[in-house]
């Protein structure tokens, strides 16, 4: 597996997550481990079933994809059993520890990168399917990896991207606390969002922007929209990751977009 070296003129924010998440991966190894277990593809927080959702080719036989932040690797665990041929590129050196020993353990062939998603090192127009499950999608900055996302896709080639909603940032407390009925800041600001130094839960920075600036970055990019779902979680949902399942029940906490490269 090819690692990163580490680079001083990596950007703040890609420097400091790939110290949170190489801290925190042992965390995230039980999970992983579920999700290569699963026997369908449930996305986000709260397992929604792929059948609702539609985010993946039904047959990707003689496609070669790519996951932008592949963590534990389970998405693209999911794209082989489709038939893809699948890269996975990921900031954290300790999260793809645990992808290479699952791949080795369901002998299942990926090629894992270490490295960054808004600098890919492949050539234009390589990839046929693109995509990231809180990876990329919320980690780096989307006007740098969207615009390297559409290089490395062929024209045609589909980019799908799942993460927190513009509107769950906005109900997020300043110091990091939970979700809840308020507005904290301003959606007109959204962009960087530094959580380094909140008290609840500090670490890592995360990005968003305003659907209309999303729209905007995709037109101007050269993406089609396929698809935009706000997702809910369902009835009787736990609290996850800072936000109630109360709140999720009735106001979006993810976001999926489907795009096309023209």
């Amino acid at each position: 597996m090819p690692r990163d070296s580490e680079r001083a003129e990596y950007p703040e924010h890609v420097i400091e997550n790939r110290r949170y998440w190489d801290a925190m991966a042992d965390q995230w190894v039980a999970a992983g481990e579920r999700a290569w277990r699963a026997e369908a593809p449930l996305w986000g927080c709260w397992g929604i079933p792929e059948s609702e959702l539609c985010l993946l080719p039904q047959d990707m036989s003689g496609m070669l994809a790519i996951e932008l932040g592949c963590g534990t690797a389970y998405v693209s665990y999911w794209l082989t059993q489709r038939g893809a041929q699948v890269v996975g590129i990921d900031n954290s050196a300790k999260q793809l520890e645990t992808a290479q020993r699952l791949a080795n353990e369901y002998q299942v062939a990926l090629e894992l990168r270490h490295g960054n998603a808004e600098e890919l090192p492949y050539p234009d127009g390589h990839f046929d399917f693109a995509i990231s499950e809180y990876g990329a999608a919320i980690w780096c900055d989307p006007k740098i990896w969207i615009p390297e996302a559409h290089r490395i896709l062929k024209p045609g080639g589909e980019l799908v991207f799942l993460g927190n909603s513009p509107l769950a940032m906005i109900c997020t407390p300043l110091d990091g606390g939970d979700n809840d009925a308020h507005l904290h800041r301003s959606y007109f600001e959204l962009e960087k969002l530094d959580w380094t130094r909140c008290e609840i839960d500090p670490g890592g920075i995360e990005f968003n922007l305003p659907i209309s600036s999303w729209m905007r970055l995709f037109r101007e990019t050269g993406f089609e929209v396929l698809d935009y779902l706000e997702l809910q979680a369902p009835k009787g949902s736990p609290d996850r990751f800072g936000t109630p399942g109360q709140w999720a029940q009735s106001w979006p906490a993810e976001q999926a977009w489907k795009l096309r490269r023209l």
